[in-house]
């Protein structure tokens, strides 16, 4: 059978985007149980309350949920429990410098699959007060009616 080629998105965290200022992404790889995997084949995952954080040099991604697999048995993986991220020892280094310092978290953005390994795109982020999610919002909005105008202009002058 011959291995995927391509990423393929399982699931993306949309809301962090909205809630926080991305200062800097990182990918990751996952470790996961065969039920795990296969679960996530099937395009299950929600990344809404999940977080990462460093402990004792290693990065663990913790609340994401992966629905247990539909034809799973007695040894199927428990939703919601801490997953092992492997970074270089040289990232892990770094976002513990920046989380540590205050202000920072860190956010598991989308999971997918990389030639047919699971991944996980990962966020050091700060979050937004509520005055500069509405100041974002109210410039997309903007720049969508700009783009509208200048294109109706340019169907006026054809």
């Amino acid at each position: 059978m011959p291995r995927d080629r391509g990423q393929k998105v399982v699931a993306s965290n949309r809301k962090a985007r909205h809630d926080y200022t991305i200062e800097d992404t990182y990918e990751a790889g996952l470790v996961l149980t065969g039920t795990e995997v296969k679960s996530l084949r099937a395009g299950r995952a929600s990344l809404v309350d999940g977080y990462g954080y460093i402990d004792g040099g290693e990065a663990w991604l913790d609340a994401v949920h992966i629905p247990e697999f539909n034809h799973g048995s007695w040894n199927n993986h428990p939703v919601r429990r801490k997953r092992k991220m492997l970074l270089h020892k040289e990232q892990i280094l770094k976002i513990h410098n920046k989380v540590k310092e205050g202000g920072y978290t860190l956010v598991p953005l989308s999971i997918y699959f990389s030639d047919g390994n699971a991944k996980v795109e990962l966020a050091i982020a700060r979050g937004k007060r509520e005055y500069d999610k509405r100041q974002t919002l109210r410039e997309r909005t903007d720049k969508r009616e700009a783009d509208r105008a200048m294109s109706a202009r340019k169907n006026l002058n054809e």
